[in-house]
């Protein structure tokens, strides 16, 4: 006999890995001793807002998942699973990135491409895992209603995918590390999704 799974357990679970990784943030806050005590304490604050708040961006995008469909099979646990990994891992480079905004000694090309490539691997992750759990749940998914809406999903995260791999491309060619072109990559994402959605609802306007 087939045992339904439980959803509940897996937020629990996630929700309990975000709180974690939120934890780390806190413990990882400040430990550089080479810097004078005040430029420490802006250098940490603003490292640790930042990703905090990214943290959140993904909790918050990850519960929606969840409210959007209750299909659950070992597929969509699997990629939570990587998901909640690449989450924990993906925090410390934000937090070098931003700590590198007020480096004094500066960052040499290699390191700051390597750091774009880095944080770009851990950003097309992230999406593609939650690509890959919409377009599983809209497959699955036995109402038309819904399953439009999750086939949406899969498609827009899907761009986020694609930026990601632009920018990581650009960091491996070397191309505009100067002026962070790799990073400034990602503000394509709001042409991109708004065009996408509105090609996505004018072919299904019933929506």
């Amino acid at each position: 006999m087939k045992v339904p799974h439980n959803t509940n357990r897996i937020e629990a679970f996630s929700d309990g890995v975000f709180a974690f990784a939120a934890t780390l943030l806190v413990v990882t806050l400040g430990i550089e001793s080479s810097e004078t005590i005040t430029d420490l304490d802006l250098k940490s604050f603003v490292s640790f807002a930042i990703s905090f708040f990214v943290l959140f961006t993904f909790w918050y995008l990850h519960y929606n998942f969840f409210r959007r469909t209750s299909y659950m099979d070992n597929w969509i646990i699997a990629l939570n699973a990587v998901l909640l990994f690449v989450v924990l891992y993906y925090v410390f480079p934000l937090k070098s990135m931003v700590n590198s905004w007020f480096s004094t000694d500066g960052m040499t090309r290699d390191t700051l491409a390597g750091l774009f490539e880095l944080y770009g691997v851990g950003f097309t992750l992230i999406f593609l895992c939650f690509s890959l759990m919409y377009y599983r749940a809209f497959k699955k998914s036995k109402k038309i209603n819904e399953s439009l809406h999750l086939y949406f999903y899969a498609r827009h995260f899907a761009l986020f995918v694609l930026t990601g791999l632009i920018s990581i491309l650009i960091a491996y060619l070397k191309i505009g590390i100067g002026y962070g072109l790799p990073g400034i990559l990602y503000s394509l994402l709001g042409p991109f999704c708004t065009l996408h959605s509105y090609l996505f609802f004018k072919k299904y306007k019933n929506l």
